[in-house]
């Protein structure tokens, strides 16, 4: 058996590093934890916690391609956040200029949830826990 318990972190590449560190940690809350930067290899590489756990892995290297299309690139689609109220936390991204998507129903869970974007396009998700 392989014994995973869990996902350890999501790693994400930044085009403009200073720019999504600020919406990662100053719009959605999450917590700088350690940030080196890596002269051989000209990138910075910030820990990002929520909650106290180490969640994302932020990273700039000079020139990474952009993503091929939004959301259905093959590969990871969007990275999904529970939250207690959608319309609260959709509101509250809005007056700090974040678009987001009206909010929708699962129709499997009934849930409801948002889409909106980080600095480079990468899609994300609000779904009401």
């Amino acid at each position: 058996m392989l014994g995973i318990k869990q996902v350890h972190h999501i790693a994400i590449i930044a085009s403009q590093y200073p720019v999504s560190k600020a919406f990662y940690c100053d719009i959605l809350g999450f917590t700088l934890t350690d940030e080196v930067y890596r002269e051989a290899r000209d990138s910075w590489k910030g820990d990002l916690a929520l909650n106290g756990q180490y969640t994302i892995e932020l990273f700039s290297f000079p020139f990474p391609p952009s993503r091929p299309t939004h959301p259905e690139a093959c590969g990871l689609r969007h990275l999904a956040f529970s939250v207690d109220d959608v319309d609260a936390a959709k509101s509250y991204l809005e007056s700090r200029g974040v678009a987001c998507e009206a909010i929708r129903v699962d129709p499997i869970t009934g849930k409801r949830f948002t889409f909106f974007s980080d600095p480079d396009g990468l899609p994300l998700e609000l779904y009401q826990a």
